[in-house]
């Protein structure tokens, strides 16, 4: 008896919480998958709840975070030296507090945590539902919904990205890596139909 506790504590000890252990391949969709048990599931689940693609919210989450459990964005400095105000932004999704706290309050999500994938893509998906309701931006619509992910719903209403080249840069970097998790779902979830315009919808 004592003997399978010390195994069991030694075998812990080896083993590598998921959470904590990069992922090994983040451009390939199915390796993501392969790599982690049960992220499918929560993005399926994620997809069928909110309408939001699995290639949309893993393009949204692999710009974010690079699905780092708990990024954190770098300090930004003033004048070279004074340290700036630092983002509140956290987790897969780099979703701020205040922003964390009105998903929480709209969802009754009262315990997600911020660096727990299944709640990150949970986020995600909430998030592209309000942006499609509040700007009438299509779900599969990836470049778009970046936009307002970043900028947020009333930014991107006022169209505050137009000025931002480097925006629409990274928002069309998200749309290509979009694109590209989605024909890799094709090839190793072959049992799952895509259905509307390129989306994932379940």
């Amino acid at each position: 008896m004592v003997g399978m506790i010390v195994c069991g504590l030694l075998a812990g000890c080896a083993s590598t919480p998921p959470a904590s252990r990069p992922l090994k391949k983040v451009n390939d969709a199915c390796a993501i998958f392969e790599d982690r048990n049960g992220w499918y599931d929560e993005t399926r689940k994620v997809a069928k709840k909110w309408g939001a693609p699995i290639h949309v919210q893993l393009a949204i989450i692999h710009q974010e975070s690079g699905f780092r459990h708990n990024a954190r964005p770098p300090r930004s400095k003033l004048f070279w030296f004074v340290p700036g105000g630092q983002s509140t932004a956290f987790g897969y999704a780099q979703a701020l507090d205040s922003t964390w706290e009105n998903y929480k309050k709209n969802t009754g999500a009262r315990n997600a945590n911020r660096d727990n994938f299944a709640d990150a893509v949970d986020f995600v998906g909430w998030y592209v539902d309000q942006s499609h309701r509040k700007c009438g931006i299509a779900k599969d619509d990836v470049r778009a919904q970046y936009l307002a992910y970043h900028e947020g719903q009333q930014g991107y209403n006022r169209r505050t990205f137009a000025s931002k080249g480097w925006l629409l840069d990274t928002a069309r970097r998200v749309e290509k890596n979009a694109e590209k998790y989605r024909q890799q779902l094709l090839r190793c979830r072959p049992e799952e139909e895509p259905k509307g315009r390129g989306g994932w919808f379940f």
